[in-house]
């Protein structure tokens, strides 16, 4: 290892020389109280900026121990960071001058939850925080002079107000770490007190708009009808009371623009842990909860759908049923299907972005089409057995449609955002109209064996390429894999991520022999006590990941339009 002083001398060195040359500063060097390595530096001053990352020793940064000795202290603490350095490089970004991205610094942006991301890991030993910066430039020239106020002036000041515990304001610190405690504290409860969701008294769901996710101002706080209202005492803010909505099917309905799809967006995003003063800190979800909806288009590889769909024309298999342009109902069975195959728990379902045929059929249709004549065998029909048997909750949102009254073991109306338990009204008023009952039904049998094998054309390939379009899309050597309808999609690093999972898959665990669930389960175990740094063979991290969720990662693979099975 090398001396700032030394790393000052060679850089120097280098002014006015031909850009490219500044690779020649690549390595770690010592800055005291903390070590600074050039992991990657860019050939071109237009081109992606260089990677750099900060390493401290515990002993130099003194964050307690009792900060960071658990998973959900370890990557809160991880997160807070991350904010704080991304707040203090803000300040000091493009403070050097020159072509192209001279003097960008930037580190991954945090939005209102919380996620394990690669900009920040903290191991036994230190804290590393990756970050990007643009090597200054004359033209296509090295300009020493303001890499020399970057490295030498401003990093060491975001260094020091951001990452040593008595630089920073520890009451914030304490703060989040304690609401993130809480809130998987929530989360444990759920499974004890066989709820599949909560949402706290109090708590503001509106948004300020729909292209933000910053809390209304001035909006309407929820709280819960005393009939679903439980109370819980949580390590570090005592007790709280808010609405538990229990296993099995709830469904929520109202009027347009009273709330209905403000609770379900609030309880999709309640998988994550949030920052405090998000407004939805304590709506907790069932961590496996997935967003079912309908995807026109999707591929479709060898999935069983057959508890939905059968008896297709042309007697197409629906046992292992494939397709490169899925309608609407098949999309939303596959997707119904996969989940179950990937381990979710919940679902959450809306009316305005199902399918309507996938749920439901009404008496009048039925009475003129025949059961023998249509294929789909509806949602509603197999809603009560898919809890019954395989206990798997639904929370549906319907403003249009009183069919799934018959079945719901609840039904909240939500009136200018507040909830009301109306289903012993509901219940009366379904009788007249909703007699038959699907009860007496078990779901059907099916298969989740599929065992994927590689794809020849990646075995082949030592340089594989990937790209991430925001939360819509990734590309794996050019093959676009459409992700724009996984709502709990939060992040672009996430999506990085899928790509990088995806082909860590292909690459390792596509064997033919191992089934998508003993897959998936072998990626998390990775993630969980290697980190997401371990999809790196080099061990130097080129691309900023945030972790998503085993569900999307399964729900990637499934959407590769390349995606291989054994017969």
């Amino acid at each position: 290892m090398k001396s700032s002083k030394e790393l000052k001398q060679h850089l120097l060195s280098l002014d006015r020389k031909g850009y490219p040359v500044y690779k020649e500063l690549t390595g770690i060097y010592d800055f005291g109280k903390y070590y600074l390595s050039i992991d990657y530096v860019q050939g071109d001053p237009f081109a992606s900026p260089s990677r750099l990352s900060v390493h401290l020793l515990h002993q130099w940064a003194e964050f307690p121990k009792e900060l960071f000795d658990c998973y959900t202290k370890r990557i809160t603490l991880q997160d807070h960071l991350t904010r704080l350095f991304a707040k203090q490089l803000s300040r000091h970004n493009k403070e050097a001058k020159g072509s192209g991205k001279s003097g960008l610094l930037s580190i991954s942006f945090c939005g209102q939850k919380v996620l394990e991301r690669t900009a920040c890991q903290i191991t036994e030993q230190k804290i590393i925080l990756r970050f990007e910066a643009g090597f200054p430039a004359r033209g296509r020239t090295i300009d020493a002079k303001e890499l020399e106020k970057m490295l030498f002036q401003i990093l060491p000041s975001c260094v020091e107000k951001s990452l040593y515990y008595q630089q920073i304001n520890k009451d914030k610190l304490i703060k989040s770490i304690q609401l993130c405690e809480d809130q998987s504290y929530i989360r444990a409860q759920l499974k004890e007190r066989n709820l599949c969701a909560f949402i706290a008294n109090g708590s503001l769901l509106p948004r300020e708009s729909g292209v933000t996710d910053l809390p209304m101002k001035n909006g309407i706080c929820f709280q819960s009808p005393s009939s679903l209202e439980v109370s819980i005492s949580l390590p570090n803010r005592g007790t709280i009371k808010g609405m538990g909505i229990p296993k099995g099917i709830t469904l929520f309905v109202g009027g347009g623009y009273h709330g209905k799809s403000t609770v379900l967006q609030a309880l999709q995003e309640g998988v994550y842990n949030h920052i405090p003063g998000d407004g939805r800190e304590l709506v907790i979800t069932e961590e496996t909860a997935f967003k079912l909806r309908a995807e026109d288009g999707r591929s479709i590889l060898q999935v069983d759908i057959s508890p939905f769909i059968q008896n297709l024309p042309g007697k197409k298999d629906t046992q292992a049923f494939s397709t490169e342009d899925a309608s609407g109902s098949t999309s939303q069975a596959a997707n119904l299907m996969e989940g179950i195959e990937s381990g979710c728990n919940l679902f959450l379902i809306d009316e305005d972005t199902s399918a309507t045929n996938f749920m439901i059929r009404d008496q009048l249709m039925q009475s003129v089409v025949s059961p023998t004549e249509e294929p789909i065998i509806p949602f509603i029909q197999r809603a009560e057995s898919l809890y019954r048997n395989l206990d798997i909750s639904s929370i549906i949102v319907a403003g249009s449609s009183g069919s799934f009254f018959s079945i719901a073991d609840r039904i909240i109306q939500m009136k200018e955002y507040l909830p009301y338990d109306i289903t012993q009204k509901a219940k009366e008023a379904a009788k007249d109209y909703y007699p038959s009952s699907f009860s007496s039904e078990n779901f059907p049998s099916f298969s989740t064996q599929r065992c994927p094998v590689a794809n020849p054309e990646l075995k082949k390939n030592d340089r594989i390429k990937i790209k991430a379009f925001d939360t819509q899309e990734v590309s794996l050597n050019y093959d676009t894999i459409e992700l724009r309808y996984l709502e709990q999609l939060i992040d672009r690093e996430q999506t990085m991520a899928l790509g990088y999972l995806l082909k860590y898959a292909q690459l390792s665990l596509f064997d033919g022999k191992r089934t998508m669930d003993e897959i998936l389960s072998l990626i998390e175990h990775l993630i969980t006590h290697k980190g997401m740094e371990a999809l790196f063979p080099s061990g130097k991290v080129r691309d900023s990941l945030a972790r998503p969720r085993r569900i999307e990662i399964a729900a990637c693979i499934n959407r590769y339009r390349k995606l291989l099975f054994t017969k």
